[in-house]
């Protein structure tokens, strides 16, 4: 009797679980997209690895897929790389005709744009995992673009917070003579204003072409630098906008006068490091090392939370398609475990995730912003970057 007791009890428990799972595993295709161009690094250790970006989407769906097992959910995903002049909306649209709802990009500005309107009104979802550019989340956002990668405000403040917590409040700024390091410098303008420091003095350095590695030896630079630097108004700090990598990695211990560096050298900010193990992150860098034999850098980072979101979102919602997703990331009921102390949240007005920024040396982190003492009446990570009254997002 007993063994026939057993026996039947197990017989309906077998059928409870077969009522209630799904008859069959529900599909969720992730695109990544991305170019074939890389800037150029002043340092040959720094050079981005042939995976840079998609490992961290790689690792994501692992990660996706350890919980989708008990939900019965698969995750997979479709790398696509563009060739220089390729359009990105053909390819955007190339990867909805198969059934891919989400992409998780790596492209320039204008390029992540003509993507996410290729599928917009196909019900597609694009994660901007690289681009910082402002007019992303102002007056060029669109509904269906989700900004991973911190923007060039948030870096911009997040430095000036800890440079005026350190009561370094006078700035020398450097800037490249490339778009993106105007746009980088006019979002430290504007840190610097919003926070109490004072730039004395902007200078651009010219990017003159020629071959870094060869023709800027080191006795040449260390005759240039000081040169360019020397005769400035009294200064804390030199800060350096350099998105175009052509000057700033020279900056560092060759200026005429002996301050420090931050910005794009020296003190940087960025969403990860290899040498970030607080809260955890240890784990993922172990976990990362392990598959691909390097160390996560941010761009890897930021892939990776781009996944995260996606995979949360399904396992929150028990759902995959792109309009239950976004409503659920944009719901105060969405957060991120992150490694970064704090859960991260999505901010409804632009479709920025908010997140903390370390500052790095490179070696170590220094300290992670937002800094103690900085307040906010609603989340104190809002303290970085456009805030609500500020943007001119109009999402529709």
């Amino acid at each position: 009797m007993r063994l026939l007791f057993v026996a039947t009890l197990t017989f309906l428990l077998l059928l409870t679980s077969l009522a209630s799972a799904p008859a069959e595993a529900a599909d969720v295709k992730i695109g990544y997209l991305y170019g074939t161009e890389r800037p150029l690094t002043l340092s040959y250790a720094l050079r981005p690895p042939e995976d840079d970006g998609i490992a961290g989407a790689r690792l994501a769906i692992e990660d996706n897929n350890t919980t989708g097992r008990f939900m019965n959910q698969r995750f997979a995903l479709e790398a696509v790389k563009l060739e220089p002049n390729a359009d990105p909306a053909a390819a955007a649209t190339a990867l909805a005709d198969e059934g891919v709802a989400f992409i998780i990009a790596d492209l320039p500005a204008d390029a992540l744009l003509k993507a996410a309107d290729a599928v917009k009104d196909r019900g597609g979802l694009v994660f901007n995992a690289t681009a910082p550019d402002e007019r992303l989340r102002e007056e060029d956002c669109r509904p269906n673009l989700v900004h991973v990668a911190p923007s060039h405000a948030m870096l911009a403040d997040a430095l000036a917070q800890y440079l005026v917590w350190k009561q370094w409040r006078t700035w020398m700024l450097v800037v490249g003579s490339h778009p993106q390091d105007r746009l980088f410098g006019d979002a430290l303008q504007r840190a610097a204003k919003r926070f109490g420091a004072k730039i004395v003095e902007e200078r651009v350095f010219e990017d003159k072409g020629g071959a870094r590695q060869t023709d800027s030896g080191i006795a040449q630079i260390q005759r240039q630098i000081p040169v360019f630097t020397q005769r400035a108004p009294a200064h804390d700090v030199l800060v350096a906008a350099d998105e175009s990598e052509v000057f700033a990695g020279y900056l560092p211990y060759r200026t005429w006068d002996p301050r420090p560096v931050a910005g794009s050298a020296g003190l940087i900010p960025t969403s990860w490091d290899p040498a970030h193990d607080q809260w955890g992150g240890a784990q993922l860098q172990s976990r990362f090392l392990k598959q691909f034999s390097r160390r996560m850098n941010a761009r890897d980072y930021q892939a990776w939370a781009a996944g995260r979101m996606i995979g949360e979102a399904a396992t929150r919602t028990r759902a995959t398609d792109p309009p239950k997703l976004l409503a659920y990331i944009k719901s105060p009921d969405f957060a991120l475990a992150a490694f970064k102390g704090q859960r991260l949240s999505l901010r409804d007005w632009n479709l920025q995730l908010r997140q903390p920024i370390l500052l790095t040396d490179s070696r170590t982190v220094v300290s992670v912003s937002p800094q103690e003492g900085f307040l906010h009446q609603s989340s104190q990570l809002d303290t970085l970057g456009l805030d609500r009254p500020e943007t001119r997002c109009k999402l529709q």
